[in-house]
């Protein structure tokens, strides 16, 4: 599923450089960019949905903030939250009484969501033999947050304790501020399941931690534990972007792109059990770590050794180079 902006560049050139002259696989192709978007009437993401609820390879949740209603009160006022059941049963809720304007949110989720997000999480955990810990703000979102960790509970009493246990691993609900400075201060090896938001805020924190946003993988994965979908974590690179329509070089890092590529065709291996294609798969992030191991990489991961203001050009590659690096890396690991 292709992008827009800077990745969308990087994302071309890695398959035809780094996965297409080394694998045959039949690969699917839906154009997500905006333009393309747009030219279909979003039809173009209806179809990539289907496509991956058939082959295996993506997932969707709710999103709290991210499907919030939120709005500017303009005026002195009362916010409302008002629920109408089907059998016409009134349920009100004041928020607030405003003096002078203001803002307000309704925010929700859904148990079947909430269902989905702790099956996923634990399969995570099993998966990877790793202790869970779910973190929420529950002392204050009493009912909200109290929701999704009596979920959680309940499942995990049900269905996955005895396998939790048999791996000699456990779960537990956190705090969130409690979590935050647990994780800080950890050696890792634990999954951290975190709301949309905290989680959208936490990892960029742990990534850039470990050097760069540009090193984070992504995989998602559904309650079956059968069907993922991996991608690059960070966002289009619009500035890189910028500069590259410029006619400028850009030194942006694609290894997160990359990381997107082999997690896919690890899982696609793992399905099809082809264990060339895993393989695979394993040599071209070996190359990636290789490289940086080396001392070539992207401005990125320079300033995080030398610090940004003490970056000189020859400390690193621009992002054609460096893919090109990689690609040598590459077909020296092959051999």
């Amino acid at each position: 599923m292709d992008g827009d902006e800077m990745t969308r560049i990087i994302w071309e050139k890695i398959k035809e450089r780094l996965i297409f002259p080394y694998v045959k696989i039949e690969a699917l192709y839906y154009d997500l960019g905006l333009p393309y978007r747009d030219q279909t009437n979003d039809q173009v993401t209806i179809d990539a949905a289907q496509a991956i609820l058939k082959h295996s390879v993506g997932r969707h949740a709710h999103g709290d903030q991210y499907k919030a209603k939120d709005f500017v009160v303009p005026k002195p006022g009362k916010v409302e939250l008002v629920y109408t059941s089907n059998d016409g049963q009134v349920e009100r809720h004041e928020l607030f009484t405003y003096k002078t304007g203001g803002v307000a949110l309704g925010m929700y989720n859904t148990d079947e969501s909430i269902q989905a997000f702790a099956h996923s999480s634990f399969q995570v955990a099993l998966n990877k033999e790793w202790p869970l810990y779910l973190s929420t703000k529950n002392t204050i979102l009493k009912k909200y947050d109290g929701r999704f960790k009596d979920i959680f509970q309940e499942i995990y009493e049900k269905e996955y304790k005895s396998k939790f246990e048999a791996k000699k691993i456990w779960y537990e609900h956190r705090l969130i501020d409690d979590m935050v400075a647990q994780a800080l201060k950890s050696a890792g090896g634990f999954v951290w399941a975190c709301k949309n938001y905290d989680g959208d805020v936490q990892s960029d924190i742990v990534a850039q931690g470990y050097g760069s946003l540009g090193m984070m993988t992504s995989v998602l994965m559904c309650p079956d534990g059968k069907t993922i979908e991996s991608e690059a974590a960070h966002g289009t690179v619009t500035r890189h972007y910028r500069e590259h329509q410029k006619g400028n070089q850009t030194s942006t890092n694609p290894i997160a792109s990359i990381f997107a590529w082999t997690r896919g065709l690890e899982h696609r291996a793992k399905l099809d059990d082809t264990p060339e294609l895993a393989k695979f798969a394993r040599t071209l992030e070996k190359a990636c770590v290789d490289c940086v191991e080396s001392g070539k990489m992207t401005k990125d991961l320079a300033a995080s050794i030398h610090g940004l203001p003490n970056v000189k050009p020859g400390m690193f590659l621009n992002t054609q180079d460096f893919l090109e690096a990689i690609a040598e890396q590459l077909e020296k690991n092959i051999k």
